[in-house]
C-alpha cells in the first residue's frame, strides 16, 4: 500500500494526454522562459483568488523570500510566525536576514494562536506570517486587527491551502501578499518545483517582478537592488494552467475522501481533524492524532503502509535553529502535537476501494493496540 505516498502518479495516468500536450505546446512555441504560459498562469491564478496581480517564481520557499523582500523585510527585522510548519517557512525568513519569532498553535486545529501574536510584537517586528496549515485558514479577523493597530503587513503562507476559504474569503486574498508552492504533492501541484506570489498592491507586484529577475526591469539593467534568478518556467506554468481548471474538482474529491474517513474512523481512538469556525477545509493532508502514534506507524509498516508525519520536529527544536534560543517547553502545544500527529493517505485520485483497504488495515491496527 505504499503507493499512497505517490498519489500524483495515478493523477498523471488520469491526465497524461493533457500534461504531455502542455509540454509539447511549450516546446513548439519557441518561448521557454517568461513567455505566454507564465503570463497566462499568473493572470488566471490571481483571478481565481480575486486579486489583480500574480507573479510566478521557481518554488514556494523563494515565493516567501521574494515576498518578504518586496514588503521591506530585511536584516535586523523580526517576523512573527509558527513553529508547527514546514522548515521552508522559517528558512525563508532567515534568508532575508530577519529573525523568526514563534507563537504557539491551537490544540484543536493546529493553527496559529492569534491571541499570542500581539504580546510578541516589538519595535523590530516588520511582518506577520500566518501559515494556513493542512488545508485551512488561520483566524484572520483578529490577526488583521492586530496588523492594522501596529501598521504591519500580513504575508500569508498558502503552500497548503490552495482553494481554502475563510468566512467566504479565499486563502491568499486577505494579506498584503500571499506565497504559494506548487510542489508536486500540493493540492495544485506542478511536475517539479514552482511557486507564486499574489497581491492586490501594484508596487509589491512591480518589486516582485524585478526581484525574481535579478533586480532588472530591462534586460541587463539592475534598477534598484540586486535580485534573484527565481522564475517559474514555461513548462510548469502551462501544466499549472491546465490543472487550475480542474482545481475545484480536486477540492471536491478531497472533501469526499475526508468525509469517508470521518465516517469510518469515528470512535476509532483517533483524534480526527477539526474544521475551524468559518473555514472551508481543502484537506491538503488529513492529519489525525493518537497518543501512541509511533506504535501505530510501526504496526502499519508491518502491513507495508508508510505514512507521513507533518511535522515530527517543530522548527524551533531543530539544531539548525538552535541559535534562536527556544528551549524545550517553549511552545508546549506545538511540541505535544509533534509526538501525536500523522497523516492518512489524501490525494484527489485516491480510489474508494484503495481508501477502504487502508481504513480496514488502520482499524485493525488500532484495535490491536
Amino acid at each position: 500500500m505504499t503507493q499512497f505516498v505517490w498519489g500524483y502518479v495515478r493523477e498523471y495516468e488520469d491526465e497524461r494526454d493533457d500534461i504531455l500536450d502542455a509540454v509539447d505546446s511549450v516546446f513548439r512555441s519557441g518561448r521557454l522562459v517568461l513567455g505566454p504560459s507564465v503570463e497566462g498562469f499568473e493572470r488566471e491564478f490571481a483571478g481565481y483568488h480575486g486579486v489583480p496581480h500574480g507573479v510566478g517564481v521557481d518554488n514556494g520557499t523563494n515565493a516567501i523570500v521574494l515576498a518578504l523582500r518586496a514588503l521591506g523585510v530585511g536584516a535586523g527585522d523580526e517576523v512573527i510566525t509558527v513553529s508547527n510548519t514546514a522548515a521552508p517557512t522559517v528558512v525563508a525568513i532567515d534568508a532575508v536576514g530577519a529573525t523568526p519569532v514563534f507563537v504557539d498553535v491551537r490544540e484543536e486545529d493546529y493553527l496559529m494562536d492569534v491571541g499570542q501574536v500581539e504580546p510578541a510584537i516589538t519595535e523590530r517586528t516588520k511582518c506577520l506570517l500566518p501559515v494556513h496549515l493542512y488545508g485551512q485558514c488561520v483566524d484572520m479577523a483578529p490577526l488583521e486587527a492586530i496588523a492594522a493597530r501596529h501598521g504591519l503587513p500580513i504575508l500569508e503562507d498558502c503552500a497548503q491551502s490552495h482553494g481554502a476559504r475563510h468566512h467566504g474569503r479565499m486563502a491568499g486574498s486577505m494579506g498584503k501578499a500571499a506565497a504559494f508552492s506548487f510542489y508536486p504533492t500540493k493540492v495544485l501541484g506542478a511536475y517539479g518545483d514552482g511557486g507564486a506570489v499574489i497581491t492586490a498592491d501594484a508596487q509589491v507586484d512591480a518589486d516582485l517582478r524585478r526581484l525574481r529577475y535579478y533586480g532588472m526591469e530591462d534586460v541587463y539593467h539592475v534598477v534598484e537592488t540586486p535580485g534573484y534568478n527565481s522564475r517559474l518556467d514555461e513548462v510548469q506554468a502551462e501544466i499549472l494552467r491546465r490543472k487550475l481548471k480542474r482545481l475545484d474538482g480536486y477540492l471536491a474529491r478531497r472533501r469526499e475522501i475526508a468525509a469517508r474517513y470521518a465516517e469510518a474512523l469515528d470512535g476509532s481512538g483517533l483524534v480526527l481533524p477539526a474544521v475551524a469556525e468559518g473555514n472551508e477545509h481543502v484537506y491538503y493532508v488529513y492529519v489525525v492524532r493518537h497518543p501512541r502514534r509511533d506504535d501505530v506507524l510501526a504496526a502499519l509498516k508491518e502491513h507495508d503502509v508508510a505514512l507521513n508525519v507533518s511535522y515530527p520536529w517543530p522548527v524551533h527544536t531543530q539544531r539548525g535553529f538552535a541559535h534562536l534560543g527556544y528551549g524545550k517547553g517553549a511552545l508546549p502545544v506545538t511540541e505535544k502535537l509533534a509526538g501525536e500527529i500523522f497523516s492518512l493517505p489524501m490525494y484527489a485520485s485516491l480510489a474508494p476501494e484503495d481508501q477502504d483497504k487502508f481504513i480496514a488495515v488502520l482499524l485493525d491496527v488500532l484495535a490491536r493496540l
